[in-house]
């Protein structure tokens, strides 16, 4: 679980990147202009920022300067815009943005934009490994290195994990309950990440997020057993 802000002036663009977020396993700190910007920065220390170009206020590049020269840019940044040219883009990154990602923004860069810094982030803390020998370098997670190098403590699957069904229902009831108690169980061993499911169940992430959407699965059963 990383700690994350998102800066951007549009309301619904915060409640989109905040949802995708959360369901990611990751708690998220939300600003509509620089100025809240600068207070959640100080405040929270977050691990990686999604940021605007455009604001009312001050716009992203120029807040990203004032980061850069004042010694506060330690997290990766992650620029987001609409109507951005090349240059703007090129200039973010001179001054120390990780990446830049075009509005509309899809779930699948989304993630993997954050990944990546994330990743980044844990590469800069020191990771005392666990001297079990069941904590093998080779399987901690990126969560784990993120917090100090230990592996997660064992999760409680709940019933989900010896779930039986009622062969009596019409099929798509049935196919439909042991979706759900399938994916539950796999986002409760997973600690409620979306990218772990995904790849553990071969479905694309944003087939994923829908599917789950549809067959109404509580997205905070995997994170409360973390």
């Amino acid at each position: 679980m990383a700690n994350i802000l998102v800066v951007d002036d549009e309301l619904g663009i915060r409640d989109l990147l905040s949802e995708i977020l959360n369901d990611e396993g990751h708690q998220v700190e939300l600003a509509e202009n620089a100025a809240q910007a600068r207070a959640a920065r100080g405040r929270s220390r977050p691990d990686l920022v999604l940021l605007d170009i455009w604001m009312p206020d001050t716009d992203g590049v120029t807040l990203l300067k004032e980061w850069s020269s004042s010694g506060l840019l330690t997290m990766p940044v992650i620029m987001m815009s609409g109507h951005a040219t090349i240059d703007t883009a090129v200039e973010a990154t001179k001054i120390g943005a990780m990446a830049f990602l075009e509005k509309p923004i899809t779930l699948q860069k989304l993630l993997k934009a954050v990944e990546q810094g994330l990743t980044k982030t844990a590469a800069r803390k020191p990771a005392t490994l666990n001297s079990s020998p069941a904590a093998h370098p080779a399987d901690l997670t990126v969560e784990a290195v993120m917090t100090g190098g230990t592996l997660p403590p064992p999760v409680d699957l709940g019933p989900q994990a010896t779930q039986s069904f009622l062969l009596e229902k019409p099929l798509r009831d049935a196919r439909d309950e042991f979706e759900k108690a399938y994916f539950e169980f796999h986002l409760a061993k997973e600690g409620g990440s979306m990218t772990r499911v995904a790849e553990k169940t071969g479905l694309e992430r944003t087939h994923l997020y829908r599917k789950l959407k549809q067959l109404g699965v509580d997205l905070t059963r995997g994170k409360r057993g973390v």
